[in-house]
């Protein structure tokens, strides 16, 4: 445990759930925990006790939050959970936060697992990343290949393997995210969903996703976090090939903000890690590692012009993968660009290559 994890209550303590079970955090509210083939080796996914009208009939059942990616072993554990877990009753929704493989890859199964010829069980998200995921699936732009290689190749990545490789990455997306359900129900900003017994209240965040939903229930104090506030590590924030002009991290800061209106006795469900509680905690840290590495990549860009791949060793500590610096670029483009928007850096090409240096 590091020392800002120090300073979070866990209420669970140490205690995960097995692969084999889905713990209850909350009256109504089961963990799942699955395996990630990545550093980053878990996700959290929700089960939510739910009552829906079902072709005139109310039928209890639960609602899914989030899904895993697309992966043998995926399927084979929620197949187990089905079977063990949901006391003999039918998923009714599936509910996705974000469109990143982790969350939204298994949704056209489990939608399809559960669909009836009376009954479509439907997946919610919001529209734009119902969209994004879509584009992604089918192998669209800024997911990786070319496009992907030339817009690192412009901030700096130069070895020809490194490029090669992320060209290659054409399908990563699609990999793990085969196929997105045809249809949805779209979540918007405040938005109230009934779940079961409880009202769930739609929270958009952006910066780390198009347009990520955070859902919060007054009733049992808990907020399903996402991506959006996380225990342990601080949410990849990227600038993409897609959106080569964008200010993530100005737009991630301003959400965080936005969560202060939420109590601070909240039970906080992130995607990663444990359901902790300490929110306005949190966000200081979160806000103050920014303006850490902000200040950290201004005095570097005092001393001399850089690219984003030489402020990689400023952001990121540690030694780095390939899967790794792919994000670690993303991230150190995103601190740049609020620097350049707060007007504290110019930019200018030099050999086709952005280059930063301090006003």
């Amino acid at each position: 445990m590091n020392e800002a994890e120090a300073r979070l209550l866990y209420p669970m303590g140490e205690t995960l759930p097995d692969t084999t079970q889905a713990l209850e955090v909350a009256p109504g509210v089961k963990w799942v925990r699955m395996a990630l083939p990545f550093a980053l080796n878990h996700i959290n996914l929700w089960l939510l006790r739910d009552r829906l009208d079902v072709n005139g009939t109310m039928t209890d059942g639960w609602t899914i939050v989030d899904c895993c990616i697309d992966a043998p072993s995926s399927r084979e554990q929620w197949l187990h959970l089905f079977d063990t877990q949901l006391d003999g009753l039918p998923v009714l929704r599936v509910l996705v936060t974000h469109m990143h493989p982790d969350h939204v890859g298994l949704a056209h199964w489990l939608v399809t697992h559960w669909s009836t010829p009376d009954y479509s069980c439907p997946l919610w998200m919001s529209s734009l990343d119902f969209s994004t995921a879509h584009i992604g699936s089918a192998g669209g732009t800024g997911f990786g290949g070319n496009d992907a290689a030339e817009f690192f190749a412009s901030h700096g990545m130069n070895k020809p393997d490194d490029l090669a490789k992320v060209r290659a990455r054409q399908n990563y997306y699609a990999s793990m995210v085969p196929a997105v359900p045809k249809a949805h129900t779209r979540l918007l900003d405040a938005m109230v969903v009934r779940i079961g017994q409880h009202d769930w209240r739609c929270m958009v965040g952006y910066g780390h996703a198009p347009e990520h939903i955070a859902l919060y229930c007054e009733d049992l104090d808990v907020l399903i976090s996402g991506d959006m506030v996380l225990p342990r590590i601080s949410t990849n924030i990227s600038v993409y090939a897609s959106e080569p002009q964008s200010n993530p991290l100005q737009l991630f800061l301003d959400s965080l903000e936005r969560m202060r209106a939420l109590p601070d006795t909240v039970l906080i469900l992130p995607s990663h890690g444990k359901p902790f509680k300490g929110l306005y905690e949190r966000i200081n840290q979160l806000t103050q590692h920014h303006a850490e590495r902000l200040a950290e990549l201004l005095q570097a860009c005092l001393e001399h012009p850089m690219n984003a791949a030489q402020a990689l060793p400023i952001l990121f500590k540690r030694e780095l993968d390939l899967h790794q610096t792919t994000f670690a670029m993303g991230e150190a483009v995103a601190h740049l660009h609020t620097l350049w928007y707060q007007g504290k850096l110019r930019r200018f090409k030099l050999d086709g290559v952005w280059m930063w240096q301090a006003l």
